[in-house]
C-alpha cells in the first residue's frame, strides 16, 4: 500500500513547478503584509503560516506520492461522508468574519476550511462511482445518482455561503461526466443551461445590460452582495486592474509597489495576489507566473494519459481539471473578465486549507504517475 520506492518514479518536473510557485506565494505575501515603516525584511505572521503549510503540504505530497492510489476505492464513502459532516459542522461552531466556512484547530498552523477538502472529495467519489457505473454510464439514473453526490455538499457550501467554492464544483463535475461517458444528450443540455447562465451573467457584468435595472429581479434569489459581485465597477475590481496595470514591463521591484504597498489593493494576500505579483514584477513576472501554471496544467493532463488503469485516468483528469479552474477563475476574475468569486489561485493565495488539499491533489497524481508502469 505505501512503498517508498515510487519516489524514484515521481515527475521531478512537476516538483520544480511546485518549488517555483510555493517561492512566488513566499514573496507576494511578504510584499503584502509587510508592516508600516518596516526596516528591511520582516517575516510576518502570515508569511510564517504559509511556509508552516507549505511543509505540511510538502509531506502530505511524498507520502501520497508512495500510497497506493487504487486503494482510494475502499476508502472513498467514508472520506465522502465524512467531508459531509464537516460541512454540516460549521452550522453549530461560531461564525468567523460573519460566514460559516473555517473550523480553528489549536493543532493546525491555518484555519480548517472543509469546502477546499470538498471539491477534492467530490473528484474522488466521482472517479469511483464512474468506474463503477462504466456499464450502466449511458443511463439517466447513472447521472442523476452522480448529480447527486456534487449537489450536497455544492448546497453546504452555498449555505455557508460561498458562492464561488460552490460554483467550482460546476464544470469539475460537468468536465468528469463527459470524461466518464455520461450520455452526450444529458451533458449537451447542461452545457447549453450553463453557458445560457454565463452569458446572461456576463451579459450583465459587462454592461450589455443594465446592472441597476435588474437588480430587483436577481436579489429575489440572490442576496445583495452577491449580486453586486455582477458590478464592474467596484473597487476591488478597478484596484486590481490599476494594480496590474501599475506593473507595466518590468514592475516596480520586490517590496517597492506603492499601491500594494500602500495597502490600496483588498486582500492582496488572498484574492487579489495576481495583480499585487504583477504590480512587483510586472509584465514579465506575471508571464512567467502563467507559464508556470500552463506547466502544472499541462503534466497534470499527461498523467491522465498514462494513468494504467480506468480510475487512475478519472482521477487524474478530475485533478487537473480542479487546478485548471482555479487558475482561469481566480486570474480572469483579477483581469477583469469574469465577477470576483473568493476562489483562491493554488499555491500562491495565502491559505493553510487550499495549500493542504492541492497538495493532496498533486500527491494522488504522482501516485498515478509513479505507477504508470505498473500492470
Amino acid at each position: 500500500m505505501w512503498e517508498p520506492k515510487y519516489l524514484r518514479r515521481i515527475d521531478l518536473r512537476l516538483l520544480l513547478v511546485v518549488v517555483l510557485l510555493m517561492c512566488a506565494s513566499i514573496l507576494v505575501i511578504l510584499a503584502t503584509t509587510q508592516p508600516e515603516n518596516a526596516e528591511g525584511l520582516v517575516f510576518t505572521r502570515l508569511c510564517k503560516n504559509q511556509l508552516r503549510a507549505f511543509g505540511l503540504g510538502l509531506f502530505v505530497f511524498f507520502f501520497l506520492a508512495c500510497f497506493d492510489y487504487r486503494k482510494l476505492r475502499g476508502y472513498t464513502w467514508f472520506f465522502y461522508v465524512g467531508t459531509i459532516f464537516l460541512l454540516l459542522g460549521l452550522f453549530f461552531v461560531s461564525p468567523i468574519h460573519n460566514v460559516r466556512r473555517w473550523y480553528r484547530l489549536p493543532f493546525l498552523p491555518f484555519d480548517l476550511q472543509p469546502s477546499e477538502i470538498a471539491k477534492l472529495v467530490v473528484v474522488i467519489t466521482l472517479s469511483w462511482y464512474l468506474e463503477r457505473n462504466m456499464e450502466r454510464v449511458k443511463k439517466f439514473s447513472t447521472f442523476l445518482k452522480g448529480s447527486l453526490i456534487v449537489f450536497i455538499p455544492f448546497a453546504l457550501i452555498l449555505k455557508q455561503p460561498d458562492l464561488g467554492t460552490a460554483l467550482v464544483l460546476c464544470p469539475i463535475a460537468l468536465a468528469m461526466f463527459y470524461i466518464g461517458g455520461i450520455d452526450g444528450r444529458i451533458l449537451r443540455g447542461l452545457s447549453f443551461f450553463g453557458l445560457a447562465i454565463m452569458s446572461l451573467v456576463l451579459s450583465i457584468y459587462m454592461g450589455v445590460f443594465s446592472h441597476d435595472d435588474l437588480r430587483p429581479v436577481f436579489t429575489k434569489v440572490m442576496k445583495e452582495y452577491q449580486y453586486e459581485r455582477l458590478n464592474p465597477n467596484t473597487f476591488h475590481q478597478k484596484a486590481g486592474q490599476t494594480a496590474i496595470g501599475l506593473g507595466g514591463y518590468l514592475g516596480s521591484g520586490f517590496l517597492k509597489s506603492e499601491y500594494t504597498g500602500n495597502k490600496f489593493l483588498p486582500y492582496g494576500y488572498t484574492d487579489s495576489v495576481f495583480p499585487a505579483f504583477a504590480e512587483e514584477f510586472g509584465l514579465v513576472g506575471g508571464v512567467l507566473l502563467l507559464l508556470l501554471f500552463f506547466s502544472l496544467i499541462y503534466f497534470s493532463f499527461q498523467v491522465t494519459g498514462v494513468a494504467r488503469d480506468y480510475f487512475g485516468r478519472l482521477l487524474a483528469s478530475g485533478i487537473a481539471i480542479y487546478i485548471a479552474m482555479h487558475v482561469i477563475v481566480n486570474i480572469g476574475m483579477m483581469c477583469g473578465f469574469l465577477p470576483i468569486t473568493g476562489v483562491p489561485l493554488i499555491l500562491i493565495t495565502y491559505g493553510g486549507s487550499s495549500v493542504l488539499a492541492t497538495f493532496v491533489a498533486l500527491g494522488l497524481l504522482q501516485s498515478i504517475y509513479a505507477r504508470r508502469f505498473t500492470f
